[in-house]
């Protein structure tokens, strides 16, 4: 029994011990911490999201996403909340409930959509920026169709002007960011395509692009170095998804396009009535009789149609279309994008077209927790037929097209308008059509791009990643000059002149680029506090052109342009040119810090030293550093409880880039192909350059200042920013002039340009709700340029040329002044009766009248144009110039309408320019009839009859001499006579302001349910309106202009452009 007992008890003891290690082990259980895993994603595309925030709820316990959207968290408690934040998207919370590994999807956040920003080499949050930056989303870009990615970008950004040269499809579009920055050199920025620099942006596929940003600042753009003294453009296109469903969009659109605006010109009794009076004043009646008759006759003419040629070249209605396939899906392990844009576009113009073919394909694969690829691939290719209607990249301004659609002769006369006669008449009065047909030309523009690249996820927080790239770029160039040709009827070789010529050209550029970088992020070791991330980088950039030009003169009169390119055996070869531009290399090193503070303090700063070929010695590399910092105000605790306000950030910053944009070689003396040169009476397929060589070139570098804020208030209904910034350019690079040392220019580093200025955006949901939506985006940029230093030089002068030698220089580049400033003669109005003494049918000046004939050309007589005596000497001469003009706006900017109600949706985009000049050259030509060359030409309505000085005696046909019955003549007249040469003066210049409501969209959504039965996920019908009206008190086609720009010094010059059309477009959205 007492064994019993004590066997009893003992198995009692080890009961009790065994189960005391069982709540002992379960205590100990407790404590032990869990390991939770897992990954975080987009809910709609499926891809990871990086720097997500995750911490267990009502603690500090908490870590981020790594670049492939994984994350890991220790914790203790089995049953604990984690919340999942992430700037753009929905905040999330989930209970474990014992779940060691998670799959989260974030649902976005629609009303923070562009807060995850792509900038230099990685991303950031919106409200971490330190710098100015702003973007464009493919949302924006859906909503109003855009043919290229220019025009997605007009009136959009602060800071960023957008302006097209002219209208034509293949017009040059110039994107200044802030000004520019350079005196003589492109000042366009530097454009970054999925990481891979590129040289043109008009061959991208709009509809492909995920974002659009654009770095405006140092601390932005330091990290790109040489290339970013100007801007950075970082355009994203789209990637697949993940998941079992493959998505199929199809977006397209068709329409026509019409000439908005034609000028004025002098009907058929006016042309008629003008010729005569010329015909007079050039003592050369029997040139006007023998094609138009005797003054009798003139009557005659008053019943006579009148043909505007304006609307026989350019008024064909222009069809446009574009049709755009993507195809998107993908898996955990791999994901695509594949996407093909057919655009194609009839131009207003006769003989003009446009079409361009885009393929790409853009592949994600993570095979492993540690690996991912990614490599893309486009191809581009485009064909441009016409010559357009100036002579921007011709031989001679003579062979300008527009200059004969205006002034072509309103009527057909007998002898003078028939084709027989062209010949003769050459430069003087060639048919339209027949200018057309002799100034063709054909153009190609293929572009191959491939890139790749790999990251390695060392660890959570450390990455390494290489990428490369090649760019293969092939421009062919078919130029034909028909035999009215100024070009031809001028060759040198005599026996050649008056047969047609072409001019071919194939350009090939190749780029490889090599890129790695190592970041790492410091968070897990600094704890919740402190975020610290550092990049470490390297890159190299090699660059190589090739240029074989082929001339072939003397082709048989009847050939066309057609008959040219095909049977080239048919000419004779005159010259065969190769320019092969030495190895373009830059090498660079650098590094950024991002570092913050309890996300209220946040620091910037990086580094970047490029070395590059086109620099010698100790001036081979360039150092930019930059650093910029933030404060988020409304993180503070005073701020706390103000539930209106949800972000206030004070930003400023301070940075250098540079700019090494010259040619390759100008350090050492080139040498050019040449087959005219003859050295020892040995012709020589080699020639020095016409350039002298400069071994002390170096490095031209911006310097940048910038302050600015940011703002959300009332839950992010109300948004904007605003800054200020001053950036000054110093050893600028500038092709110099040095006439008499056997040489044309030298590129030089001398003076100095500042731009500073003011921006500011505003982004107001004045409506919010399920049914009805209205937001309003507005922003404005003040920007004034002026040059510090010229070196040695106080100012010097510069000609646009679009009358060749006829004007001198008409623009002036003066130390204090900006770039752009008009130099002409002040106009005085006319000289009237009354300023001259008369005597035995002389006319004499009175004494202290100044005499304009050597500016004007002519003996003034009354009714010659009368220049203003600026210096007051007494004579009218070169001296009396002055700056009558500037080509720079005093603001520019934009806004935007958006709203949808129910299915509807309505957008419109306004942009405007104000305070700018536009040197109207085109109608200093079309008011002037040149004693030399000016007959038969029709002058626009300025000159009409009633308006114009008028010389002739109504009653007998004969040129009025008495002072009293001129006078009486012409009392109710304003203008001058127009026999005189080109005159560049203030009347030529006018105000350049406008508003623009750029496009105006309205589109319906199909309804989901009704859809979605057949497999639909989205069908939006919509049309658009481009080019709605312009508000402008500007007498040309457009104001928006600025073709004669061989030199950047003489901006803002109207001169023969290709007119700006409205376009009117339906479109269709479809998602399967």
């Amino acid at each position: 029994m007492k064994m019993r007992t004590l066997l009893t008890n003992r198995h009692l003891f080890l009961i009790a011990l065994f189960l005391s290690f069982f709540f002992l082990d379960k205590g100990y259980a407790q404590n032990e911490r869990i390991k939770i895993t897992g990954t975080v994603v987009d809910s709609e595309d499926k891809l990871p999201i990086p720097g997500v925030n995750i911490y267990e709820k009502g603690t500090k316990n908490g870590q981020s996403t790594n670049f492939d959207g994984i994350f890991t968290l220790e914790l203790t408690n089995p049953n604990a909340i984690l919340v999942f934040s992430y700037i753009g998207y929905q905040t999330k919370e989930i209970q474990l409930n014992g779940q060691t590994k998670l799959n989260v999807n974030l649902i976005q956040d629609t009303k923070k959509l562009d807060e995850v920003i792509v900038i230099g080499y990685g991303t950031s949050k919106k409200s971490d920026l330190t710098g100015s930056v702003a973007s464009v989303s493919s949302e924006e870009i859906l909503k109003r169709p855009v043919t290229n990615v220019a025009e997605a970008l007009t009136g959009q950004i602060a800071g960023l002007k957008v302006t097209a040269s002219e209208g034509a499809p293949d017009a040059e579009i110039n994107i200044r960011v802030r000004g520019g920055g350079s005196l003589s050199q492109d000042a366009s920025p530097l454009y970054i395509v999925d990481g891979f620099p590129v040289t043109s942006i008009s061959d991208i596929s709009p509809s492909n692009i995920e974002t659009i940003t654009v770095l405006k600042d140092a601390s932005s753009t330091a990290i790109y170095g040489s290339r970013g003294a100007y801007g950075v453009i970082l355009i994203t296109t789209k990637s697949g998804t993940k998941g079992d469903k493959i998505e199929v969009s199809y977006n397209t659109f068709a329409g026509f396009n019409k000439i908005r605006k034609t000028l004025d010109i002098n009907n058929s009794r006016d042309y008629v009535n003008w010729q005569y009076e010329y015909a007079l004043l050039s003592n050369d009646l029997a040139s006007f009789e023998d094609y138009l008759g005797t003054w009798s006759d003139i009557n005659q003419y008053n019943n006579t149609p009148t043909t505007n040629w304006q609307d026989n070249i350019f008024g064909r209605t222009g069809i446009v279309q574009n049709h755009d396939l993507s195809v998107r899906g993908g898996s955990d392990k791999i994901n695509y994008n594949f996407n093909y844009t057919h655009y194609d576009l009839k131009g207003i113009m006769v003989g003009s077209d446009y079409k361009r073919d885009n393929l790409s394909l853009r592949l994600k694969s993570k095979p492993n927790d540690k690996i991912n690829l990614n490599y893309t691939v486009r191809y581009s290719n485009t064909e441009i037929n016409g010559g357009g209607a100036n002579e921007q990249n011709e031989k001679s301004t003579a062979d300008s097209r527009m200059k004969h659609f205006i002034g072509y002769a309103p009527f057909d006369i007998d002898g003078v308008t028939s084709s027989s006669t062209d010949e003769d008449l050459a430069s003087n009065l060639i048919n339209p059509y027949i200018t057309v047909e002799d100034n063709n030309r054909r153009q190609f523009r293929r572009n191959f791009n491939m890139l790749g690249g790999i990251s390695w996820n060392i660890t959570d927080e450390l990455q390494l990643s290489t990428d490369f790239g090649i760019d293969y770029y092939k421009f062919s160039d078919y130029r034909f000059y028909g035999k009215s040709t100024y070009y031809v009827n001028n060759a040198p070789a005599v026996e050649n002149q008056g047969m047609p010529a072409l001019i071919f050209s194939n350009r090939d550029d190749k780029r490889f680029r090599n890129a790695t970088t190592l970041n790492y992020d410091f968070k897990k070791l600094l704890g919740n506090n402190h975020n610290l991330k550092i990049l470490l980088g390297g890159e190299t950039i090699n660059f190589t052109s090739n240029t074989l030009t082929n001339t072939i003169h003397a082709y048989p009169k009847f050939f066309s342009f057609e008959n040219a390119i095909n049977l080239t055996t048919q000419g004779v070869p005159f010259s065969t040119e190769n320019y092969n531009l030495p190895e373009d290399k830059l090498l660079s090193f650098f590094g950024r810090i991002n570092y913050d503070f309890k996300n209220k303090y946040l620091l910037t700063a990086t580094y970047r030293a490029d070395g590059s070929s086109k620099f010698l010695g100790k001036n081979r590399w360039g150092y930019f550093p930059s650093l910029a910092a933030a404060w988020k105000i409304s993180e503070e605790s005073f701020l706390q409880e103000s539930k209106w306000l949800d972000l206030l950030k004070v930003r400023v910053s301070y940075g250098k880039a540079g700019n090494n944009n010259i040619p390759v070689g100008q350090t050492i003396q080139p040498f050019q192909s040449s087959v005219t040169s003859w050295i020892n009476n040995v012709n020589s397929y080699w020639a020095a350059s016409n350039v002298l060589a400069n071994p002390d070139l170096k490095w031209e570098t911006t310097t940048t200042q910038n302050l600015g804020i940011d703002f959300e208030v009332l839950n992010g209904r109300v948004s904007g920013t605003f800054d200020t910034y001053k950036n000054l350019t110093s050893d600028l690079l500038i092709n110099f002039p040095i006439p008499g040392t056997g040489y044309n220019t030298q590129y030089r580093n001398m003076g100095e340009i500042q731009n500073k200025g003011i921006e500011a955006t505003l982004n107001i949901d004045a409506v919010k709700n399920d049914k009805f939506n209205l937001n309003f985006a507005f922003n404005i940029s003040l920007n004034k340029n002026s040059i510090n230093s010229l070196g040695d030089l106080s100012d010097f002068g510069a000609a646009s040329r679009w009358a060749s030698t006829a004007i001198d220089n008409d623009f002036l580049v003066n130390v204090g002044q900006p770039i752009g400033l008009m130099y002409g003669f002040q106009n005085d109005g006319r000289y009237e009766v009354s300023d001259f003494d008369y005597s035995g049918g002389t006319y004499t000046l009175k004494s202290g009248i100044p005499n304009s004939s050597s500016v004007i050309g002519t003996t003034v007589v009354p009714g010659s144009m009368k220049i203003k005596d600026t210096n007051g000497d007494g004579v009218i001469n070169l001296e009396d110039r002055t700056i009558i003009g500037n080509a720079n706006p005093k603001h520019t900017g934009g806004f935007i309408i958006n709203a949808n109600y129910s299915n509807f949706d309505f957008s419109a985009g306004f942009n405007w320019s104000y305070g700018n000049d536009i040197y109207n050259a085109t109608k200093i030509e079309h008011s002037t009839a040149t004693p030399n060359g000016g007959q038969f030409r029709n002058l626009l309505t300025t000159m009409a009859e009633g308006t114009r000085w008028n010389n002739v005696d109504p009653a007998t046909g004969s040129l009025v001499t008495d002072p009293t019955q001129l006078a009486t003549l012409n009392e109710n007249t304003t203008m001058w006579s127009p026999f005189s040469n080109y005159v560049f003066s203030d009347w030529a210049v006018e105000d350049g302001s406008f508003l623009r409501l750029n496009t105006i969209t309205l589109g319906y959504s199909l309804p989901k349910d009704a859809i979605e039965k057949i497999g639909i996920s989205r069908l939006r019908l919509y049309s658009t309106v481009s080019n709605v009206f312009v508000w402008t008190k500007y007498s040309g086609f457009d104001p928006e202009v600025s073709t004669r720009r061989q030199t950047p010094y003489t901006p803002g010059v109207d001169y023969s452009p290709y007119p700006k059309s409205r376009q009117v477009l339906l479109g269709l959205n479809l998602n399967f």
